[in-house]
């Protein structure tokens, strides 16, 4: 695949049942990658200006804690998003990825989507909401790894 069509939008999970309109407006803002095993895809703190609907493939989803670095919070497979904070602000990654095999991906670029979101309000509304609902499962998932491995590391608690 060399280019991305509304089509080839259509069949990925996360935007399925979108208007063919505004897939068709979204493949103007996609391309096709290619990310070797063990790449970090983005880090913590780095601009963020990018996120992937995976095709093939795993990336492990990291937050850097006080005392054990790096913690895998999940890890995201075929038919995941990756990528939430190319649409808040400050447009700073919150959590880090790196590829666990080589992954097959459709990459946007974030700033053109985000564009495309101003011009159509009712497209950016529903990207938004998609967005917001994925957000807030991710953060359940982070508080569910983090107190499981709060408890894991307290003596009294085992």
């Amino acid at each position: 695949m060399s280019i991305v069509t509304g089509t080839d939008l259509a069949r990925e999970p996360f935007l399925g049942g979108m208007r063919s309109t505004d897939l068709a407006r979204l493949a103007k803002a996609a391309r096709p990658v290619a990310i070797p095993a063990g790449r970090r895809v983005f880090g913590e703190s780095d601009p963020a200006e990018r996120f992937w609907l995976v095709q093939d493939g795993t990336v492990a989803v990291d937050l850097d804690t006080p005392g054990r670095g790096p913690v895998v919070i999940e890890t995201y497979g075929p038919g995941s998003v990756l990528g939430w904070s190319w649409l808040f602000r400050p447009y700073e990654w919150r959590f880090g990825g790196v590829a666990g095999t080589p992954v097959r991906a459709i990459e946007f670029d974030g700033r053109l989507v985000r564009t495309l979101c101003a011009v159509d309000p009712a497209m950016g509304y529903e990207l938004t909401r998609r967005f917001a609902e994925l957000v807030v499962r991710r953060l359940e998932a982070t508080q569910a790894r983090l107190l499981e491995l709060s408890a894991a590391g307290d003596p009294a608690r085992s």
